[in-house]
């Protein structure tokens, strides 16, 4: 089974939230109901994107590759897949 990052966005606030899971949709929904941090603040969330890796390492060093750009064109970039990661 593989591993995933994810993209939220938040459309009432124009917030994104870079993640990673072994299950997205389950993320999405916990991040909708349960989580209460950054993510809770913004509801409700959409996912918009995500992608499968081989490994958790894998998608915990891109997903700190994303979050370390902090641009919301970089992310729309990633969701049009203008960039490879």
């Amino acid at each position: 089974m593989g591993y995933f990052v994810y993209i939220l966005r938040s459309a009432t606030s124009d917030k994104f939230y870079i993640g990673s899971s072994e299950n997205p949709h389950r993320r999405l929904e916990y991040h909708n109901t349960i989580e209460k941090g950054f993510t809770s603040r913004y509801r409700p969330w959409n996912l918009i994107w995500f992608k499968e890796y081989s490994s958790k390492a894998e998608a915990k060093s891109i997903e700190r590759k994303i979050k370390s750009w902090k641009s919301k064109k970089m992310i729309e970039k990633i969701m049009r897949e203008e960039i490879s990661l």
